[in-house]
């Protein structure tokens, strides 16, 4: 196939742009040249233009499929689809299980979705990310009926992740020593590798899938993941299981300080139900297996990543626990 990808070199993107090309398909990609820009060189044909804009760029092409890994407003993603009207046959748009404003454990896609208070914002915050995903979906699906997969995505972890969501686990226990989890090793968490995701998206544009899908990995617990971080790692580290009042308490962020750890009564997020994903295919990769890839690529040290307790406010917590107990 004849694929466009509009984004496609940091970190779905970039997975699925070298999946595609590992099973033989043609890819363009159409963004602003401004994150790894020289990444696909001589791999990948590339058109330099915003997506806010410069859609003519496009016109005269024809494409099999488009993926749409970096769509965010509703206005933009119905712009693309617009201008792709009559000119590829399939288009993927990645969104997000934040679709959903309420989180109940083993929820599938017939659950409610979100709604903005003013559907005309173009301002993409926590509070709007979800309503504005809702949208997406939708201005998709009005230009180009039929011909739409819409991915709801959980959260996603593997190389190149920019986030550091997952990537502070396994970087923190390969530092070793004791440090803090949030609540108990029963917590239950769900995420799944970009890679994963990508297979899957390209085995749909192969099959023509259309619908809608939570997709996301096998539910787990914190606690396996830590094991497995720690087992990885060659690790000494020790998890010290702290409860999640006194964390609140201490002003520790939930999926910031701590990832992975979400407080009643969004728990449900990470609990998600994925069976028509998985009837029509997708396999996920052992947790092990994302975490080695992780250790071996990440280019942030503990001091350098993005999110999780930083070294201070960790040993701090540690001596106020132990104190307290």
């Amino acid at each position: 196939m004849n694929v466009l990808v509009l984004g496609g070199t940091e970190f779905l993107g970039r997975h699925l742009v070298e999946l595609l090309l590992d099973t033989g398909h043609k890819v363009t990609l159409f963004n602003r040249g401004k994150t790894n820009p020289t990444l696909f060189d001589g791999d990948v044909e590339k058109v330099i233009g915003d997506r806010d804009g410069d859609l003519n760029l496009l016109r005269g092409r024809h494409f099999d499929a488009c993926v749409d890994p970096s769509g965010y407003v509703p206005r933009l993603v119905g712009d693309s689809a617009r201008a792709l009207q009559g000119v590829i046959e399939h288009y993927t748009f990645i969104s997000s299980i934040s679709v959903y404003p309420e989180f109940v454990a083993g929820q599938d896609e017939t659950a409610a979705l979100s709604k903005l208070k003013d559907p005309t914002t173009e301002d993409v915050t926590d509070a709007t990310y979800g309503g504005l995903k809702v949208l997406c979906e939708k201005a998709a699906e009005d230009k180009l009926p039929g011909k739409v997969l819409n991915v709801r995505a959980g959260l996603i972890t593997g190389p190149y992740d920019p986030t550091d969501r997952f990537t502070f686990w396994p970087v923190r226990s390969a530092a070793g020593g004791e440090f803090v989890a949030p609540v108990s090793a029963a917590l239950p968490v769900q995420f799944i590798d970009a890679r994963d995701i990508a297979l899957w998206v390209i085995a749909c544009m192969e099959n023509r899938v259309t619908g809608t899908f939570n997709v996301t990995g096998e539910p787990t617990t914190l606690g396996a993941v830590l094991t497995d971080c720690r087992e990885v790692a060659h690790s000494n580290a020790e998890p010290v299981w702290m409860p999640e009042d006194y964390l609140l308490q201490q002003d520790i962020r939930p999926w910031v300080d701590l990832p992975l750890w979400l407080p009643e009564p969004a728990r449900g997020m990470l609990q998600v139900d994925t069976l028509a994903a998985r009837q029509h295919g997708l396999k996920t990769r052992a947790a092990r297996a994302s975490i080695e890839d992780i250790l071996k690529t990440s280019p942030r040290t503990w001091d350098e990543l993005k999110v999780g307790l930083k070294r201070q406010r960790e040993a701090e917590l540690l001596k106020d626990f132990r104190t307290r107990k």
